[in-house]
Formats: structure tokens, C-alpha cells, sequence
């Protein structure tokens, strides 16, 4: 297998070199644990967004029937911590992200992320067919969409994998499925509308509370459907509205009417539910046959 360094450069990644020797050390560390099956760099640094401050995250992947050990897993962050590190068990932070640890170190911050690879797979073929859901008290602000599983295979760097576990998981999620496509764009666009209308009603009233919250569920909404519709996976909720930029389907100045709409006063409730309806139509008609609304709504 290529090094570290050859992974990234064919990557197009640059690391400066306190972040680069630590992530091989971090590598080398947890390559050395029994039942570490693959080792990849994730978040921002793989998709080659990274900040100076940014976290590197970094998955371990495990199989079910030989995981590995937590305590070794503890004793690696206790190794580069320069504060008390936080350290999970499995599934201890929620079904999707399930677990890991947060690491404060000399060079920055490092985010361990356990990386289940049978629930990898199994996602992958149900997104094949057309199925996908989401989790919301997984993580802020909007949860956690089962595709995201597929964003993060498609942009990871392998680190160690003596297997090739990463590059079969690669092919599998090379093509956008078309059958998630319709799913995820009829649902989203769905919800979007059940919700518009919900904030009609509740703007009517000045109900502050459930207009506000129609709003950012329903543009989250028309988010999902264009990621589907310009077949993109979402990777989160961080830089969703920028990824879109230079897709082929989407509407005009998205990022300005999406701050019209979400940036709401008592008395402007209606315009803002307005602008909405209005955005939504656009991506409906964006849509085409993809889009049919599954019930009538009064």
C-alpha cells in the first residue's frame, strides 16, 4: 500500500508538516490495534476545505464479529493528548456517528470516529434500492441523513488498509443510485410542502416559535432534494449551500434566498413564508416527473 504522504499527494492534499507527522503517528498508532480493519482521513481536510483551526477526523473501521478494543483505542488519545481526552464505547454518541474519541493536541484538534463497516454496507445497498432515513437528535443543527455514509466513502483518503476494505466501498458508491435519487427528491420535496404549509397557518397567527421552525425544516428540506437532483451526496450540514455552487440544477442566487427567507421578524412571518413557497416551486419545477406530491393538501 502507497504511504501516507503518497495518499494525500495523489489526493491533492497538503498538510502542513506538525499536522502531517501527526496524523502518521496517530496512523501508525492505531494500525498497531487488533481489529482496526481499515484506517482513512475524513471531514474537511479529505474534502480539501480544512481551516487552519479545523478538527482532523480521522475512522477507524471495525467489524462487528472482531471490533476492536476501547482501552487500546484510549490508551492511543491518552498518547497524543495534551488535555484529557474524551473517549467512547460503541454507539455511546447515537446510531450513525456511533462513537469515538475528541483528542486536544499540541498540533490541533483530532476527532477519532468509529466506522462500523457491516452498517456501511448495509446503507449502501439499501441506498441502491431506494431507501435512506435520517436521525435528528444525532447531531445539529438538522441530524444525520443515512447518506451521509456514501458522501464520506466517496471523499475519504485511505491511510492503512492492508485489506482494500476502502476501495471496495468505493465502487460500490462511484454511481449516484438512481433509485435514491426519486426517493429523495419526491420525500424531500414532500416534506418541504407538508411543512410550507403548516408555516402558512402558523405565520398568520405571528406564532414566532412554529413559523421559525417550519422555515429551517422546509429549506432543509429543498437542500436534500438538490443534492439528489444534481445526484451529489451531502457530506453535512456545514458547507451544504456552498457544495451546491456550480451544480447544474439549482436555483439562482440560492445562498441570498435562503438568508432572505431564514432572516424572519414578528411582522414579517408571511413574506418569509412567501419567499419560501416561492423557492420551493422553483426546485418543483426543477424536479420535473420526479416530483409528485403524495397527498392534496387543503
Amino acid at each position: 500500500m502507497a504511504t501516507i504522504r503518497e495518499q494525500l499527494d495523489s489526493a491533492g492534499i497538503q498538510l502542513p508538516l506538525q499536522k502531517l507527522q501527526l496524523l502518521e503517528a496517530v496512523t501508525g498508532a492505531l494500525a498497531n490495534i487488533e481489529g482496526v480493519a481499515a484506517i482513512v482521513l475524513g471531514g474537511s481536510y479529505a474534502q480539501r476545505a480544512a481551516l487552519a483551526n479545523s478538527d482532523m477526523d480521522i475512522g477507524i473501521y471495525y467489524y462487528t464479529n472482531a471490533p476492536f478494543d476501547i482501552e487500546r483505542i484510549r490508551e492511543v488519545a491518552m498518547l497524543f493528548a495534551a488535555a484529557p481526552p474524551t473517549v467512547t464505547g460503541f454507539y455511546e454518541w447515537g446510531p450513525w456517528v456511533n462513537g469515538g474519541a475528541w483528542i486536544e493536541t499540541r498540533a490541533g484538534r483530532v476527532d477519532l470516529l468509529y466506522k462500523n463497516i457491516e452498517q456501511i454496507r448495509q446503507t449502501i445497498e439499501k441506498a441502491k434500492a431506494g431507501q435512506w432515513e435520517s436521525n435528528f437528535e444525532q447531531q445539529p443543527p438538522y441530524g444525520f441523513s443515512s447518506v451521509i455514509y456514501l458522501a464520506e466513502t466517496q471523499c475519504c483518503v485511505p491511510l492503512w488498509d492492508v485489506s482494500n476494505i476502502i476501495p471496495s466501498l468505493k465502487k460500490e458508491v462511484a454511481n449516484y443510485p438512481s433509485a435514491l435519487k426519486a426517493t429523495v427528491v419526491r420525500q424531500s420535496l414532500w416534506s418541504a410542502e407538508f411543512t410550507i404549509w403548516h408555516a402558512s397557518h402558523a405565520a398568520i397567527k405571528g406564532d414566532v416559535y412554529n413559523t421559525i421552525g417550519c422555515l429551517t425544516r422546509a429549506v432543509k428540506d429543498i437542500i436534500t432534494a438538490l443534492f439528489a437532483l444534481n445526484e451529489r451526496y451531502p457530506i453535512g450540514d456545514k458547507r451544504a449551500i456552498t457544495e451546491l455552487t456550480g451544480a447544474a440544477k439549482v436555483p439562482a442566487q440560492l445562498k441570498e434566498r435562503v438568508e432572505q427567507i431564514l432572516c424572519a421578524e414578528k411582522d414579517t412571518l408571511p413574506k418569509n413564508v412567501m419567499y419560501l413557497k416561492t423557492l420551493h416551486s422553483e426546485v418543483v419545477r426543477l424536479a420535473g416527473t420526479l416530483y409528485q406530491p403524495y397527498f392534496y393538501l387543503p
